[in-house]
């Protein structure tokens, strides 16, 4: 186990509530506030990771809405009332930022998010279509979502006022539930794959988004079909660089090393979302608690596992 996660380190109370550091005492500097990171299910796991990477002294509290994941599926009024009834959560446990690591959750409630709550709100879709901009070559950049992303046309209106781009999106729903049950590579997913990225070929991209935070698990597979030549951008990554320099810029970072917590939430089973977050994060993820998005937890804990 990393050395800055602390293993079995729950505190609870009540019915099993998670209980983090009171910030919102009037003595304690908001610095020392976790980081709230939300997503559908365990895509934005590779955010997390991203941000330990980048921000390693930083607590997080990640929750990630596996009971009613996909979100890609769903309608934006349905994605909205579920992103908002989580994010609610992070902030009513004091985080000093909200990472929306949900490409379809930023779709639909970026705008409110952010006129909704006092802390700072970082989405996955600007920082990955500035960085795609700024990486193309010859001004086709590609990019694979889910289905409500690619309705929503967020992309396109990120990189509407940007000169000389060619935009290409590809809904891809079937990535998703191959990721979420552990499955990343094989000849089913590899011919699904080559079916969903010949638009993409044939468009003659030379930068390709990675739309949704659970497809930089499947970055091989992309680039093995691509091929070199296609520069991957990972929204999850460019979120953590974005979360890095606003946190900065605000004086909101600890500046000295620190033993830092991770405290993982599901809205769903606990020990299967422990289960393949240690499969497919290496380790990253340990002592996961169930809880509801919009009433209290249900003291549904992973149990911890020894190393």
């Amino acid at each position: 186990m990393p050395a800055s996660a602390k293993p079995c380190a729950w505190p609870v109370s009540g019915e099993g509530a998670v209980v983090l550091p009171a910030v919102t005492e009037p003595d304690l500097d908001v610095v020392d506030a976790p980081i709230g990171i939300f997503d559908s299910g365990f895509g934005g796991l590779t955010v997390a990771r991203s941000v330990v990477d980048l921000m390693p002294n930083e607590d997080i509290v990640y929750l990630g809405d596996t009971d009613r994941a996909p979100y890609g599926e769903k309608t934006i009024a349905e994605v909205r009332r579920y992103a908002l009834q989580c994010l609610d959560r992070l902030v009513a446990q004091g985080v000093k930022a909200l990472l929306i690591a949900c490409n379809t959750a930023s779709s639909a409630v970026l705008r409110d998010a952010r006129e909704r709550y006092d802390v700072p709100v970082i989405d996955v879709i600007m920082p990955a279509a500035r960085r795609a901009s700024s990486a193309t070559r010859n001004g086709r950049i590609g990019v694979i979502c889910t289905d409500a992303t690619a309705r929503s046309l967020s992309y396109e209106d990120a990189l509407a006022a940007v000169p000389g781009i060619t935009l290409t999106t590809q809904a891809c729903p079937k990535f998703v539930p191959y990721v979420e049950e552990g499955v990343t590579s094989g000849p089913e997913l590899e011919a699904i794959a080559r079916d969903y990225l010949e638009p993409i070929r044939e468009a003659g991209c030379d930068t390709l988004i990675l739309g949704c935070t659970h497809y930089p698990l499947l970055a091989g597979l992309i680039s093995y079909v691509l091929g070199d030549d296609v520069t991957l951008i990972s929204s999850s990554h460019q979120c953590a660089r974005a979360s890095y320099s606003l946190m900065a810029d605000s004086g909101l970072l600890h500046s000295e090393p620190r033993e830092s917590i991770r405290y993982f939430l599901t809205t769903g089973n606990a020990e299967r979302f422990e289960r393949l977050g240690r499969r497919l994060m290496e380790g990253f993820v340990h002592d996961v608690q169930s809880v509801h998005a919009d009433r209290n937890p249900l003291g549904d804990r992973a149990s911890c596992a020894t190393e």
